[in-house]
């Protein structure tokens, strides 16, 4: 008795096993088909010259931002080892 008690819990956690791992597959699923009509809106979206324009003058305003930190965060450390000297 005791092997078959052991195959019908062996049975048993494989399927709880499957349904948990088929809840996962659901879940990458959605988030796999979410991400999929996210990219085709975008896309959809570049084909209209106004929306492409505005997107493309925020990813140019985002990267001056940055470049300009970057520049900040150079002339302090050029003025942090000219005071030193």
């Amino acid at each position: 008795m005791g092997l078959i008690n052991f195959f019908k819990k062996a049975f048993s956690d494989m399927k709880k096993s499957t349904k948990a791992q088929h809840e996962v597959d659901k879940a990458n699923f959605a988030a796999a088909k979410a991400e999929s009509k996210a990219q085709w809106e975008e896309a959809k979206a570049m084909g209209d010259p106004e929306r492409r324009d505005a997107v493309m003058q925020a990813k140019r305003d985002k990267q001056i931002a940055e470049a300009n930190e970057r520049k900040a965060v150079a002339e302090a450390r050029i003025e942090a080892l000219n005071g030193k000297k």
